[in-house]
């Protein structure tokens, strides 16, 4: 894309901005001023940067199929990290294997800036970010790793951070290939509760998350993208939201990621029997069997219930491409219809 041209943050996505915001600058990268273009030529035009990107990914512990490569700020200069060092920024170029590849980054941001700023969920701070030709990249900042000004560059400790796969006692070798599905959401609930001491505050940041990843259409939230982290206090609270996209716009997939769905035992409500996708109904029993106070219920699902104007304004704003604006919109509105 022509650079020169940008009218929004590449990270808040606020208006009147032809690079970093000073709150983007304040949230991503402690108020250094870091430049949205990065010291790089995009891997496909140079042997040498390729060459340095294959290595960086051979030493990256992520999990994932997407493409993820481990970056540092040095000063206020974004790298690839050595080996032996401690990224503490995830960088997603365009991946491969999927229909319209170009738009993944920028989806995924607008549907991370979508849940922390129109529903108010914690997320993983996150922009796009550009090679020098123009191609964009998706950036987010890693919360498993302490930032400790005492230390080196690229000697962070990490917070204690497990995901779902792992609490649920599943992996590839008992469980199979597809491990990470074979899952309902009411049963990571249960492990909500059985690990988190504060789990009546946490169970309804996750409900409201579950209600969020169907509302958009991320069918790819799996046991593995959802975790617990470590506090400062030494105890674990649901960790920020992460890997949120709307994964319909480039797969034909499910409502669910999860094998099972909302229920253990399969539950559907009668609308969701007729329309085939759930509804309030469905929603307002998954809540109560989580643990969510039934005087709460109402409360969380309102805002998923009502149509969000600022939500559009972002869609507007984004990086995604006229045809894909529309298409993100027209899911969006789909799925309201069903909750509604």
């Amino acid at each position: 894309m022509n650079l020169d041209e940008l009218k929004y943050c590449p990270g808040t996505l606020a208006e009147g901005f032809s690079a970093y915001s000073p709150s983007c600058l304040r949230n991503l990268f402690s108020g250094k001023k870091v430049n949205h273009v990065l010291p790089y030529e995009q891997p496909q035009q140079s042997e040498e940067v390729a060459e340095k990107f294959m290595e960086n990914r051979k030493r990256i512990s992520i999990s994932g199929v997407q493409e993820k490569l481990s970056f540092l700020l040095e000063k206020n200069i974004l790298r690839l990290t050595n080996e032996g060092e401690q990224g503490t920024y995830i960088l997603k170029p365009i991946p491969r294997d999927l229909k319209k590849v170009d738009q993944v980054p920028a989806n995924e941001h607008l549907t991370m800036q979508i849940a922390k700023q129109v529903y108010g969920l914690n997320t993983a701070e996150c922009a796009m970010i550009f090679f020098k030709n123009g191609s964009p990249a998706y950036i987010t900042k890693r919360f498993d790793v302490k930032e400790e000004a005492r230390l080196p560059v690229g000697q962070g400790e990490k917070w204690g951070k497990e995901d779902f796969a792992t609490l649920a006692g599943k992996t590839k070798d008992n469980a199979g290939a597809n491990f990470k599905y074979e899952y309902s959401y009411e049963e990571i609930g249960k492990l909500i509760q059985k690990y988190v001491p504060a789990w009546r505050v946490e169970i309804e940041k996750y409900f409201s998350l579950v209600v969020f990843n169907f509302l958009f259409s991320n069918g790819d939230a799996h046991l593995k993208n959802f975790s617990l982290l470590e506090s400062s206090k030494g105890d674990y609270l649901l960790s920020p939201a992460y890997d949120l996209v709307n994964t319909k716009l480039h797969v034909d997939d499910s409502d669910f990621a999860l094998d099972r769905g909302l229920f253990a035992d399969n539950f559907k409500s009668d609308s969701y029997k007729i329309n085939g996708h759930p509804s309030k109904t469905d929603f307002t029993e998954f809540a109560r069997r989580i643990g969510v106070t039934e005087g709460r219920i109402e409360k969380l699902l309102f805002p998923f219930l009502e149509k969000q104007p600022f939500m559009e304004t972002l869609v507007s704003r984004s990086f995604l491409s006229d045809a894909n604006k529309r298409g993100y919109l027209l899911m969006y509105n789909t799925k309201r219809n069903y909750l509604t």
